[in-house]
């Protein structure tokens, strides 16, 4: 987002910080180990009912949400090895404990108030028993419903719900600025390569496809509505990739792959949008998630990327 909006979220999570500290006016030590202990009860889609801190002060999360924790403030005390590669967390981040699932020794250690993560990983039971769990099934909530929800698990409702509504009414403006600047009848694709193989996107598997398509209403060409729409994502060989594009191409590469001498091939240097120069090469460790630190980031390039003078 623009740095105005992330100004005014900034402002108000601090809001929320000082009208706390406002109303603290017992300092005693009992007092002080009450507030720490405090819980509220989240509910999952289930029906679950999990008692969570109320103020979450040693986060472990295992998947997918940790800009979101940065972004509103939540102390992060170990992280998967994804997230920290994502060169915008690098800062959060720092110091942070790389652990997985199967680290349970490790993730004891560093005694957690709160595990979040994915809900296909092994030992939820272990995990369960070091701190309040709580798992998500990727791609069952919208994209921006998970990030109200995470905000719900540790007590950052407000702050996710008025991030959502700017977030929104700002992707929006964007969108259409950038239809008119390349047609309303334009159309743009999302590819990553990844380890020797490429893949394409649809609306709803991070790499900034919601954005362009849900937010912006951008069009997708009618090979990929048909492929990688329904599931999410489609695997190809790098030859038919031309088969894919349309008018524009949002190509995620990864910077510790070397695996991009397709850029300098005849069948790639042939297409069409890279002939017009209407190739956007992203960051692919910044493109792989949509948490709400993850977007802010994704909309700025595609602002500075589509609208550049």
């Amino acid at each position: 987002m623009k740095k105005m909006n992330k100004l005014s979220l900034t402002m108000l999570l601090s809001a929320g910080l000082i009208l706390g500290a406002c109303s603290a006016t017992d300092t005693s030590e009992g007092t002080s180990e009450s507030a720490a202990t405090e819980t509220v009860t989240y509910t999952t889609s289930d029906g679950e009912e999990i008692a969570v801190p109320a103020n979450p002060e040693r986060v472990v999360v295992l998947s997918s949400y940790a800009g979101d924790l940065i972004n509103f403030d939540v102390n992060i005390v170990g992280v998967d090895a994804w997230s920290a590669g994502n060169p915008n967390f690098s800062e959060g981040l720092s110091g942070v404990a790389v652990v997985s699932n199967a680290d349970v020794e490790k993730i004891l250690e560093l005694e957690p108030d709160l595990i979040i993560g994915l809900d296909n990983i092994e030992n939820a039971d272990q995990l369960s028993e070091i701190a309040p769990t709580v798992l998500f099934t990727y791609g069952e909530l919208s994209y921006l419903d998970q990030i109200v929800e995470i905000g719900k698990v540790v007590n950052k409702e407000e702050e996710a719900v008025a991030w959502v509504d700017e977030f929104q009414a700002e992707a929006q403006t964007v969108g259409e600025e950038i239809k008119a600047a390349i047609g309303e009848d334009a159309t743009v694709t999302v590819a990553e390569n990844f380890e020797k193989q490429m893949y394409i996107f649809g609306d709803n598997w991070a790499r900034g496809t919601e954005i362009l398509y849900q937010e912006m209403g951008l069009n997708m060409p009618e090979s990929v509505k048909g492929t990688a729409l329904e599931a999410g994502y489609y695997a190809i060989s790098e030859e038919v990739l031309g088969d894919y594009i349309g008018d524009y191409l949002i190509l995620s590469l990864a910077a510790t792959d070397p695996e991009s001498s397709f850029l300098d091939a005849d069948w790639f240097q042939n297409i069409p949008a890279v002939q017009n120069n209407q190739v956007f090469v992203a960051d692919a460790e910044t493109f792989y998630f949509n948490d709400s630190l993850s977007l802010d980031y994704q909309l700025d390039f595609f602002e500075e990327s589509f609208l550049a003078e």
